[in-house]
């Protein structure tokens, strides 16, 4: 199981809820995981090409990534997050 924290612009699609768990040993496998019980919510963080949009970060642990493929163990942590910007 997967531990998934989701930032606060993208709760309005778990009911409100911040830290989810997940199935999936990539992180795309997690997102389409997610997906299905959060309709929706995949497509605000990667693109129609699988790939990281833009404005969202995904990290598992520390470390960044931006490959939906990358392997996930049982019990990490992945974060999303919606990346600030500004004028």
């Amino acid at each position: 199981m997967i531990s998934v924290s989701i930032p606060s612009q993208l709760s309005s699609y778990t009911d409100g809820a911040t830290r989810v768990s997940a199935e999936g040993s990539t992180v795309g496998e997690v997102l389409d995981d997610l997906d299905r019980r959060f309709p929706g919510l995949k497509f605000r963080a990667v693109d129609e090409q699988d790939r990281v949009r833009k404005h969202m970060r995904i990290f598992v642990g520390q470390e960044e990534t931006r490959d939906v493929k990358r392997p996930l163990k049982d019990g990490e942590d992945l974060l999303i997050f919606g990346a600030l910007s500004g004028g």
